[in-house]
This record gives structure tokens, C-alpha cells and sequence, in this order.
């Protein structure tokens, strides 16, 4: 029976990004099922599109590649969600998956990477391994994408635990709660004097760039200083820690081993 890896992330339109991030992803998962042949799919519509008229590249969405998977006679797939939160994106991807389950004997999908308890202490030991040594009056702040979907507060959880355990990070959101402006300020109130800036992001991408580490007016570093904090942008995806993967390959390995329990 033939079987495929299908991995699914948000996607990126910087080639050097998807290198680092995306592709050291995919290579430790294919490795982890090696009976397995790898395949792509973005969920951003914007992206595939920018991919295809900027470099006539074409990347699959998670639907197209299925039906593409069920053509060429796959019959077993294995999906693994690149998603920080169970949010809009991964929702629609199981959407998907359940429309097109009766054309495998096999379809599962892995979870996204803060889907359990355990996983937000596994992070908080990953994200440890790439922060800076900080000092007592000194920061890690993390920039979450943030989400109009209620498991936005997954980055308020996190920044919760964080201070629970007295982990040196906190934890904002572009997009929703916790906001930039909540964050400085109680780190003002806590005395901070300096904050290191890092993507809560699969891929250091546009937002990253932007909106966390220009000099741009309304920028996150911009912002900080704009207090007498001084900031230090680091442009680094979550792709690129080693721990973070390892987090990814192990959801796939769970998702495989229920369906195998399932089916026994």
C-alpha cells in the first residue's frame, strides 16, 4: 500500500525562511516514517498565490494535495499540521481531511504544536535552548501571531505558565490578546530595562521583520524604546529549534500510534 507524509504549515514566501524553518521541519519528519514518500501544502491562499506569479512556483493547499494523493493511489496518509494553534488554519485543514477520508484506508492527522499541557511545558524548555542568558532586569518577549479565533488564548496560557514558573519570557500577540502595549507596560511596572525580541512563529517571516524588529513607528522594537527599554530583535523561526521539531515529529509519531490503536 502506498503511503504519504503530507506537511501542512501556514507557509512563506522567503526562500531562505522556508529553508531554515520549513524544509528542517519536513526532513525530520520524512526521517521519523521513512515507508513514507514527502509532500507539501501551504494554507495561506496569498502566499501560493504570490509563489506562483513571483517565481512560478506551485505549492498545493492541503485539499488540492489530497486529491492529488488519492489520484496517484495513495492509500495510508499521514498529515502534520506546522500550526502553532489549533485555530482557523488548523480547523479548516481537519475540515478537509473529513471530506476526503473515504477516499484512504488510512488518514490522520497530527496535532499543532500547543494542543496539550505537556506541550506548553515542552516549549517553555525548548524556547529556553535558543534564548539569550538574560539578566535579573531583562526580558525574552516573545511575538505570537494572535487569532480571531477563540483558541487565541493559547498566547495568554503560555504567558500565564511563563510567569508561573518564573521563566525569564513573556508572551504578546499581533493580532489579539496579550497586546503589545498590556506587555510593556507590566514589564515597565516590573522594572525591566532591556527585553531580547523573538518570533512565537513557525517561520521569521514578514510580521517578524516588520512588525516585531524594524525601526518602523509602531514596530515592537520601536515601541520598547519609545519607554527607555532597550530592545535586541532576534529573527529566528521556531522551525530552526531542534527541540520545536522534535515536538512536531513526536505529534505525528501520537497521531499514527492512536490510529494504529483505533484500528486494532
Amino acid at each position: 500500500m502506498k503511503k504519504a507524509l503530507l506537511v501542512v504549515s501556514f507557509g512563506t514566501s522567503y526562500h531562505d525562511t522556508c529553508e531554515k524553518n520549513i524544509v528542517a521541519c519536513e526532513r525530520e519528519l520524512a526521517a521519523s516514517c521513512p515507508d513514507r514518500t514527502l509532500f507539501r501544502a501551504f494554507t495561506s491562499g496569498m502566499i501560493i498565490r504570490k509563489l506562483r506569479q513571483r517565481d512560478n512556483l506551485h505549492i498545493d493547499t492541503p485539499l488540492a494535495a489530497l486529491q492529488k494523493l488519492a489520484e496517484q493511489g495513495y492509500q495510508d496518509v499521514a498529515i502534520q499540521s506546522l500550526h502553532i494553534i489549533n485555530g482557523d488554519e488548523y480547523e479548516k485543514i481537519v475540515r478537509e481531511v473529513q471530506t476526503m477520508r473515504p477516499l484512504f484506508k488510512r488518514l490522520v492527522i497530527g496535532a499543532p504544536l500547543l494542543s496539550s499541557h505537556e506541550d506548553y511545558l515542552h516549549l517553555m524548555q525548548a524556547l529556553s535552548r535558543q534564548m539569550p542568558l538574560v539578566a535579573p532586569d531583562e526580558r525574552v518577549v516573545f511575538m505570537g501571531h494572535g487569532a480571531s479565533h477563540h483558541a487565541f488564548a493559547a498566547y495568554a496560557c503560555l504567558d500565564h505558565m511563563m510567569a508561573a514558573h518564573r521563566f525569564p519570557a513573556r508572551v504578546g500577540a499581533v493580532e489579539s490578546y496579550p497586546e503589545i502595549d498590556v506587555v510593556i507596560d507590566s514589564l515597565r511596572h516590573e522594572g525591566v530595562k532591556a527585553v531580547h525580541l523573538m518570533p512565537l512563529m513557525l517561520v521569521a517571516g514578514d510580521h517578524a521583520i516588520n512588525d516585531m524588529a524594524s525601526d518602523n513607528e509602531d514596530s515592537w522594537k520601536t515601541q520598547f524604546e519609545r519607554v527607555g527599554i532597550a530592545a535586541t530583535p532576534w529573527l529566528q523561526g521556531l522551525g530552526e529549534n531542534a527541540d520545536i521539531r522534535a515536538m512536531f515529529v513526536q505529534h505525528l509519531q501520537q497521531a499514527l500510534e492512536q490510529s494504529l490503536e483505533v484500528a486494532a
